[in-house]
């Protein structure tokens, strides 16, 4: 009864993030209204003995509060960056003015920069460096459509582009070398044919409004080129130092905002809007607590043990492994990919399906990339949703077609090469 419950609360809350610009309510408000009723019920559920819920909660909690502060580190990073003016020394890499090339070089390279940095950092670069090159929201968010499906797509062919696959690599499913092998062609195919449609759709002769040269773009602020390659080289040695340290994550983001808060502060001392503590002001709240509610909301689903229901139910009338992992890629379209990962390493035992199994190599590119099929399917749509007030429908009508096209292309493609 109470999982039923638990179930229309997530589903009538998705419609209203779906509905917010009808409703006119925060798809925050509804996101954390949403993940604390989810857990009201699990904890009516196990009254007398509701107590047992706290440490399951505290558990959730300690991983969510994890990539909150990661989310909340970056964010402030990017910003101090970009408060600096830092990102037109990238801008000055780029200098095409058509609206068809630059689509396909921004997403070929959000692509390749997510396959060592993670796609929520992805993303808020590109996007700030897109506010840069196209003024005109309207074509924008073509283009931070497609940073979503191609930072989705590169984390997925190496096991420290997306937390999926090191989720799979830390637990012994998958190694380096055969999963950069197997689905590099694969996810660069599910990259392809979104990019292919929309650049046909775009005029050819349409320029942007380029803002990247220098006759255009005011002039970096003095110790730009520091606080640029200290933030971005910073934020890809993250997982270098998670690798040789095991320290989480999280904490290399603090320390490399550190450096650059004392940075800052020793460089420009007068000018208080060049300081961390003038950017912070900056930050979008409303798309952490956002991010907060859908985590919420997730881990409460697992906590009821809907999530593992789910996949053993596909399991006993899907006899098809291939059909089973595709659809648990869909799937993560609406559901969190990384309690979606978890299900499908504790259904099958690694003892029967080993190392670089057929399942596990297109089980790291499907849930990966199936996050792409909605703008609430992955921590970079999350983010790009907030930072360019995406709407839901608005990305289910325009971009969900094409993505799904390129999904099951790269699914094609992964079966076509195995052996």
């Amino acid at each position: 009864m109470l999982n039923g419950l638990i179930i229309f609360v997530f589903v009538t809350g998705y419609l209203a993030i779906m509905l917010e610009h009808k409703t006119g309510v925060n798809k925050a408000a509804v996101a954390l209204l949403m993940g604390v009723v989810c857990w009201v019920m699990n904890f009516i559920r196990s009254f007398p003995n509701d107590t047992i819920m706290i440490p399951k909660l505290n558990e959730h909690l300690a991983d969510i509060s994890q990539v909150v502060i990661f989310v909340l580190g970056t964010m402030m990073i990017i910003e101090l960056v970009e408060a600096y003016r830092g990102f037109g020394i990238i801008a000055d890499f780029i200098r095409t003015k058509n609206k068809r090339e630059l689509l396909w070089v921004v997403s070929f390279i959000t692509f390749f920069i997510s396959s060592f940095l993670a796609n929520m950092t992805v993303a808020i670069i590109m996007i700030t460096l897109l506010r840069r090159f196209i003024p005109e929201r309207n074509d924008r968010m073509i283009f931070a459509s497609m940073v979503i499906i191609a930072s989705n797509a590169g984390g997925a062919w190496t096991p420290i582009g997306d937390t999926t696959t090191t989720m799979l690599w830390l637990g012994k499913q998958i190694s380096t070398g055969n999963i950069m092998k197997w689905l590099l062609l694969p996810s660069l195919v599910s990259v392809l044919v979104p990019c292919i449609y929309f650049s046909y759709q775009m005029r050819k002769e349409a320029a942007v409004n380029f803002s990247g040269g220098k006759a255009d773009v005011q002039p970096m602020v003095r110790g730009a080129k520091r606080v640029f390659f200290i933030g971005i080289i910073g934020i890809i040695l993250v997982p270098v130092l998670n690798a040789a340290t095991n320290l989480p994550p999280y904490m290399g983001i603090l320390l490399v905002l550190g450096i650059m808060w004392a940075l800052t502060d020793l460089i420009h001392q007068e000018r208080h809007f060049l300081r961390v503590t003038h950017v912070m002001g900056k930050i979008d709240g409303a798309s952490v607590l956002f991010f907060l509610g859908i985590l919420l909301s997730v881990a409460a689903l697992e906590t009821a043990g809907l999530l593992k229901t789910f996949a053993v139910w596909m399991d006993k009338y899907f006899v098809n492994k291939d059909v089973i992992v595709t659809i648990l890629g869909m799937v993560s379209s609406v559901v969190d990919n990384i309690p979606l990962t978890a299900a499908a390493m504790g259904m099958y035992d690694v003892t029967r399906y080993p190392m670089d199994s057929k399942l596990w190599e297109l089980t790291a590119y499907a849930v990966g990339t199936g996050g792409s099929l909605l703008i609430i399917g992955s921590a970079a749509g999350v983010v790009v949703m907030g930072m360019e007030k995406i709407s839901f429908s608005w990305y289910l009508k325009r971009i969900s077609f094409p993505a799904l096209i390129g999904y099951l292309a790269g699914i094609f493609t992964f079966l076509i090469f195995y052996r």
